[in-house]
């Protein structure tokens, strides 16, 4: 698994747009990788393994992104973009290492996820339920204890921040257009690791939904 830190210019007009519809964001990232441009058939994009999560910085309002990948990276095409006003893509150079997480049965860490809370309602009229965002504190909480439940570990305390509505319209292949909107919230917290080999298949497969808008990014730290 690779961990890549991208420092984005504010500045820069593509990125701009970008943090406004993330779903953009996601198709400039993919470009760095083996399979191309971003590609609207699930198990070709889940091949590389992308996740991603916009981090902004206070101290010098320089955006902050994270990406994780089960494949190597190659920023090369995005250290080189400018935009009309030569107003980089990058503020520095894209930087990523290998990461080799050695999880442990009890361990105790500090985690941060982006996530995008949803339920799906009951089916009607022979139609799948559909699927609607949680907005209320303690269903949100609820549903990150279930999907740690199911990721192999266990959450010691959360708190939430950055709730935020995203809307945006996709662009099919087929040359149809689909509107879009998602309810995301920042869950920051511990966790402790109760099956490492879960825990280990949660991080790479991302948690929850709306992972092509930069949801389902687990980070963790020392506690």
């Amino acid at each position: 698994m690779y961990l890549s830190c991208l420092t984005l210019n504010p500045c820069n007009k593509q990125v701009r747009s970008e943090l406004a519809r993330p779903y953009e964001m996601h198709r400039t990232l993919s470009h760095a990788f083996e399979q191309g441009p971003f590609n609207t058939s699930r198990t070709a994009d889940e091949s590389s393994g992308v996740l991603f999560r916009v981090d902004e910085t206070s101290h010098d309002h320089a955006i902050v992104v994270l990406v994780q990948s089960k494949i190597a990276p190659d920023w090369s095409r995005l250290n080189g973009d400018n935009d009309g006003r030569r107003q980089p893509y990058l503020l520095r150079p894209a930087e990523f290492k290998r990461v080799d997480l050695q999880l442990a049965v009890g361990q105790t860490l500090a985690f941060r996820l982006r996530a995008n809370p949803t339920k799906r309602l009951p089916p009607q009229n022979g139609h799948d339920g559909k699927r609607v965002g949680l907005y209320k504190e303690d269903e949100q909480l609820a549903w990150l204890q279930r999907k740690a439940e199911a990721g192999g570990f266990r959450v010691l305390r959360a708190q939430i921040s950055r709730d935020e509505e995203v809307k945006d319209k996709i662009h099919r292949d087929d040359q149809t257009t689909h509107d879009l909107k998602l309810f995301t919230v920042q869950f920051d917290g511990v966790l402790q690791v109760i099956d490492a080999d879960q825990t280990q298949h949660a991080i790479e497969s991302g948690i929850g939904s709306g992972k092509g808008f930069g949801c389902g990014l687990l980070s963790l730290a020392r506690a």
